[in-house]
């Protein structure tokens, strides 16, 4: 029986209209790249202290204070012989004695002992410079500061609900009507992310922020993946990636110029609705027509992908859908079709953890730039530059190589260098960043080869929710890596360092289980995926065979 992949040979594996459709759909990596780091601009914490009390600001209006002589007099110092002031507490002054002169404006309050009392700050704070954050937005300071990494942990909450739900979703009712719906989503809940007038509010939005954001991703690698043919299914998975690094560099180029983290929010989001309009014009994937057994839809997106690539679909593939005469009942996706057969379920466990471990040792050592000091927009326009010939990388070694020794070699790369970074001295700073930033390039093109490789994998009839349940780990890394990077470093400074390698050593070690995908059709069904393995485990059989009877003789 003839398939799609056979379909393509006439009507063009990559002609202009795929390039078409890939070059819109390759611009939503942009946009996705700038929700996964825009926190690290919005979460920024600028210099603060104290409200005074009430009676401060008659004070301040009598004698005329800067808000600086008012910080002068109302906080102390964070250290002694220290030139910067304590940002969580004020001098406690007892207003019912105060006099009101400009010379000596406040009376503190000692104890028993003369020591001068402190409070915490109840009126609120003061914070210093000219950009907003959601920090001084939402006062995220002292006891409240863990909302800050709250509002993170949301996101990757909605990440984690997105691959669930809009894999489902884009299976059971189609790739492009789930698509189109999580592209207004995150547009709208975006904006509701700016103007959320509470912090509630805020993480809310940013919930479902994550949840539409995460499916326009995954669904448009799908999309891509089965529009072209096997030797193009690489293509255009690395372009997405590469426009996803080229997002990471661009973002803090964009916040540098913005001085409102509400104009910043605002910008990644309106871009939504301009992609709305363009993948309105987007077919819906014929592969998963076929899968539903929508012969008519299929053939009709055929006919018309072959005319603008100046080509015709061939009347004989009126019967090029396998089971086209079948009255075999369709079935909607289940997460059972993941683990119920041997192949699948090695595939499933494997390539979760693999996503698992990417994002844990991804976005560890991204973290880890910032508390190692320097300038955050510098910082991560480098860290969009590394990525970039990481992908090149990538891309070259899976058309010559294939996909299962590279994704190995990276991982182990990955674990490698993050092991020799822990036992590189802190006093060879210089070296000790160089060798970390290699370990971020062999992450960085173990994800690239990732997305190929777990999209090749899955079969069409389930491959949308096969990828979103394979990568949803991928959030729980997101949740679980700073917890890594910040409280193990307190026991000791490397240990996150060594449990980065030990993962990525052992995800590169199970990466050689999986099989070579270069060039094969994808699989339609999860019976293709058994049937397949067994065949090449028969072939394997009979070549050891064959070569022992032609030692032998």
């Amino acid at each position: 029986m003839l398939t799609y992949d056979d379909v393509l040979k006439d009507i063009g594996e990559f002609g202009k209209c795929q390039k078409w459709i890939i070059l819109i759909l390759s611009l939503s990596g942009l946009t996705f790249s700038f929700l996964i780091v825009v926190s690290v601009f919005l979460g920024q914490i600028p210099n603060h202290w104290c409200r005074g009390p009430p009676g401060t600001l008659e004070l301040r209006e009598k004698c005329g204070w800067s808000l600086e002589q008012e910080r002068n007099y109302t906080v102390p110092l964070e250290n002694p012989g220290s030139s910067s002031h304590s940002r969580c507490e004020r001098y406690n002054i007892d207003w019912n004695v105060t006099f009101f002169d400009c010379d000596y404006p406040v009376s503190l309050i000692t104890n028993s002992s003369g020591d001068i009392l402190l409070t915490p700050c109840k009126n609120g704070w003061f914070f210093d410079g000219s950009r907003t954050t959601i920090v001084s937005e939402y006062e995220l300071v002292c006891e409240n500061a863990w909302k800050v990494d709250m509002s993170q942990a949301c996101l990757e909450i909605g990440f984690f609900l997105g691959a669930l739900a809009t894999g489902y979703t884009a299976d059971r009712f189609g790739r492009k009507l789930c698509l189109l719906a999580c592209l207004a989503g995150t547009g709208v809940s975006g904006i509701a992310v700016a103007i959320a007038p509470t912090y509630p509010a805020f993480v809310i939005f940013q919930i479902l922020e994550g949840l539409f954001g995460r499916g326009v991703c995954l669904i448009n690698a799908v999309i891509a993946t089965e529009l072209v043919g096997p030797r193009y299914r690489r293509v255009v998975i690395f372009v997405t990636q590469a426009v996803f690094s080229l997002g990471v560099m661009l973002l803090p180029v964009f916040a540098y110029l913005v001085k409102s983290w509400k104009g910043i929010q605002m910008a990644i989001s309106v871009p939504h609705f301009v992609l709305l309009l363009y993948c309105c014009l987007i077919p819906e994937s014929p592969r998963w027509l076929l899968s539903r057994k929508r012969i008519k839809e299929a053939l009709k997106i055929a006919q018309d992908i072959a005319e603008r690539n100046g080509k015709s679909l061939p009347s004989t593939y009126k019967e090029m859908v396998r089971g086209e005469n079948s009255s075999e009942e369709i079935k909607n996706p289940s997460l059972l079709d993941l683990f119920r057969t041997p192949q699948m379920r090695k595939r499933t466990l494997i390539l979760m953890y693999s996503w698992f471990t990417s994002n844990v040792v991804y976005l560890g050592l991204i973290l880890r730039l910032g508390i190692q000091g320097g300038d955050s927009y510098v910082d991560l326009f480098v860290a969009g530059a590394v990525e970039l010939p990481a992908t090149l990388l990538g891309f070259l070694l899976v058309e010559r190589v294939g996909r299962r020794s590279p994704f190995m070699s990276s991982q182990l790369l990955a674990g490698i260098f993050c092991l020799l970074a822990a036992c590189v001295s802190e006093d060879m700073h210089w070296l000790k960043t160089a060798v970390a930033t290699l370990g971020r390039c062999g992450i960085t093109m173990s994800i690239s080869i990732l997305f190929l490789v777990t999209n090749e994998l899955q079969p069409t009839s389930i491959r949308n929710f096969g990828v979103s349940i394979c990568s949803s780990p991928s959030a729980i890394g997101g949740l679980v890596a700073p917890f890594v990077l910040f409280k193990l470093a307190t026991v000791w400074s490397e240990l996150p360092l060594v449990i980065f390698g030990v993962l990525s050593l052992a995800a590169g070690g199970l990466a050689q289980l999986l099989p070579e995908t270069r060039g094969t059709r994808l699989p339609e069904t999860v019976d293709d995926v058994e049937n397949v393995m067994r065949l090449y485990e028969y072939d394997q059989d009979e070549c050891k065979e064959m070569i022992a009877l032609h030692i032998s003789t």
